[in-house]
């Protein structure tokens, strides 16, 4: 009763520490530390139950769809999609990998992290196959190059997935990854010619956003069953790509060490330096604020929803997580 009493304590402190000043659109934030559920609320008239837009944080989950797929061996990373779109003609574009598009290295000619652009999202939604819209995008430089983040490359590993396993990606997604997580609350984004969005655009429930980040944090394993190989976790998320680009100097952190993210398959890293502080964060992103994030010198999984859309605020689940998150809980503390 007394170890019971205690983390009710630590719940209560912990929520105090975190919601007692404003927090600027953001919808929920949900804090797991081991197996414990340490704080799970709610904003703006959002409830548990309600559905949120995960914007770009869903190109993480492609990634684990897409290392389900590598397991199986129906796909492997330098397949290129000359085998599953034999009717590409442009040699350039068949010689594209499936690491390239994980790696967002295609070339082709799509930007939309830097505002550099061409931005090819918006043009995509207006076409009635996204799948081919995509496939007509032109070639900027060779494949396997340089980092251009964008929404095409996860459309067509989506569209991969699909055609070498003979199921739509929402099927195969549901039958892979939602049905043994447990996941039954949620909804795609479909084109008008019924190809599930891969880029972004999925809603679902915080709740289930934090299941995603806990599979990750225990490298694929859910409930003694393992959903995703540990190999394809390590690969995926080893994240060594330089970016130039600090999601924490965004954030308008003051007194902050200030390093590049990083990018993996569909993944960031970050090292967070503050007071104290001296961590790695793992994370999902989604403009507004949409975040999954393993910090594993914590034993920690964080999630949060926002609506601070095409806005530096959308960063400041970062200055959260250092300020207010971090400073009250111990490195390995590993609460059960």
């Amino acid at each position: 009763m007394a170890q019971e009493n205690d983390l009710i304590n630590l719940r209560i402190n912990f929520k105090n520490a975190i919601v007692s000043n404003p927090l600027v659109n953001i919808d929920a934030i949900i804090v797991q530390q081991g197996d414990s559920i340490l704080l799970e609320e709610y904003f703006n008239g959002y409830l548990a139950d309600s559905l949120h837009d995960t914007r770009s944080s869903f190109k993480s989950i492609t990634s684990l769809l897409a290392g389900i797929a590598i397991d199986q061996g129906i796909i492997q990373l330098e397949d290129r999609l000359g085998k599953f779109f034999p009717n590409i003609r442009n040699q350039n574009k068949r010689d594209i990998s499936v690491r390239d598009l994980l790696e967002m290295r295609s070339g082709l000619n799509c930007e939309e992290f830097y505002g550099l652009g061409p931005e090819c999202e918006d043009a995509m939604w207006e076409s009635d196959d996204w799948i081919a819209f995509c496939l007509d995008v032109e070639m900027i430089g060779k494949s396997g190059l340089n980092w251009s983040y964008n929404s095409i490359d996860p459309m067509l590993l989506g569209e991969v997935i699909s055609r070498a396993s003979g199921l739509s990606v929402m099927e195969f997604a549901k039958q892979y990854l939602f049905d043994p997580l447990e996941i039954s609350n949620y909804r795609w984004t479909v084109s008008p010619k019924g190809q599930g969005m891969t880029a972004g655009s999925f809603f679902m429930r915080p709740i289930d956003m934090m299941k995603i980040a806990s599979l990750v944090r225990y490298n694929g394993l859910w409930e003694d069953q393992q959903v995703i190989s540990s190999n394809w976790i390590h690969q995926s998320t080893a994240c060594n790509i330089p970016i130039d680009y600090s999601f924490c100097r965004y954030s308008r952190m003051s007194n902050a060490t200030y390093q590049s993210a990083r990018y993996g398959f569909y993944w960031y890293k970050e090292r967070l330096i503050h007071d104290k502080i001296d961590t790695e964060v793992l994370f999902a992103s989604g403009n507004g604020g949409q975040y999954m994030m393993i910090i594993p010198d914590y034993n920690l999984s964080v999630v949060f929803t926002g609506s601070n859309y095409g806005s530096w605020r959308g960063k400041q689940p970062f200055k959260i997580l250092l300020e207010r998150i971090l400073p009250n809980l111990q490195i390995d503390e590993g609460i059960k």
